[in-house]
C-alpha cells in the first residue's frame, strides 16, 4: 500500500492518494480542493481510482470532489450515512464561508460502523467516530488509520461548530481509536502523522 499526501483546498487539508502498487487500484481521502498533481500521479502510475472517501462533510474536506469526479468518472463517493445531509446542504457544510460559493456533493455509498470495502488487496474498515460532525468517521487500512478531523497529532478536531460535541468526540476516540494497537499509524486531516500509542500517552485533550 502506497500513501501519498497531496494537500489541497483553501485550508490545505491533508488529501491522501492511496493505492495498491500491484493491482493498481486506489482511492482518495478528503479532496479539499481540486489537485491536478493528484490526477496526474494517478494517470502516470496507471492507477484506477475506485473511491473518493470523505471522513466527514465539512467543505474543506469535500471541495474537490466534483472536479475530481470529472477526472475519475467511475469513482464512487463514500461517506457515513449520518453526514449525507451535510454533503448536500451548503449551509451545513459551510462551503460559502470557505469557498465563497455553495458546494453540494452526491454520495454513492453510505457506510456505517464496521462496514468494509476492498481496493485491490487493501481492505478498508470504517469506524464511526462522531463528535466533530455527527457522521465523522475514520478509515482503517491494515495498520494505518485515516483519522480525518477526529484525531490529530497532539490535538483533536474542533467541537465548536453546529452539531459538534466534545463529549461525543472524546467518547469516539477512547472507545474506537484508543482500542487500536499502539503501533497503528495515524494520518490525520490536518498536521503531521502520529501513532495511536503516542496519542494515548500524550494527547492533552483526551
Amino acid at each position: 500500500m502506497i500513501i501519498k499526501n497531496l494537500p489541497s483546498g483553501p485550508l490545505m487539508v491533508n488529501t491522501y492518494f492511496v493505492y495498491d502498487e500491484n493491482d493498481k487500484k486506489g482511492f482518495i481521502v478528503d479532496p479539499g480542493g481540486y489537485n491536478r498533481q493528484l490526477t496526474q500521479e494517478a494517470i502516470n502510475l496507471g492507477v484506477e481510482v475506485e473511491y473518493i472517501i470523505l471522513t466527514h462533510g465539512h467543505s474543506d474536506h469535500i471541495g474537490g470532489v466534483n472536479d475530481h469526479l470529472t477526472d475519475f468518472p467511475n469513482a464512487k463517493v463514500v461517506v457515513s450515512a449520518a453526514d449525507k445531509k451535510m454533503l448536500q446542504d451548503a449551509k451545513l457544510n459551510m462551503s460559502a464561508m470557505v469557498f465563497g460559493k455553495g458546494i453540494a456533493v452526491e454520495p454513492d455509498i453510505l457506510v456505517k460502523q464496521n462496514d468494509t470495502l476492498q481496493v485491490g488487496s487493501i481492505t478498508l474498515k470504517f469506524l464511526m467516530t462522531p463528535g466533530h460532525t455527527p457522521g465523522g468517521m475514520c478509515i482503517l487500512a491494515d495498520d494505518v488509520l485515516f483519522s480525518g478531523d477526529t484525531l490529530f497529532y497532539g490535538s483533536i478536531g474542533r467541537t465548536d461548530f453546529p452539531e459538534s460535541s466534545f463529549e461525543e468526540l472524546a467518547k469516539s476516540i477512547h472507545q474506537q481509536l484508543f482500542e487500536l494497537p499502539d503501533q497503528t499509524k495515524v494520518y490525520p486531516g490536518h498536521m503531521g502523522t502520529t501513532t495511536i500509542g503516542f496519542e494515548k500517552r500524550n494527547n492533552p485533550f483526551v
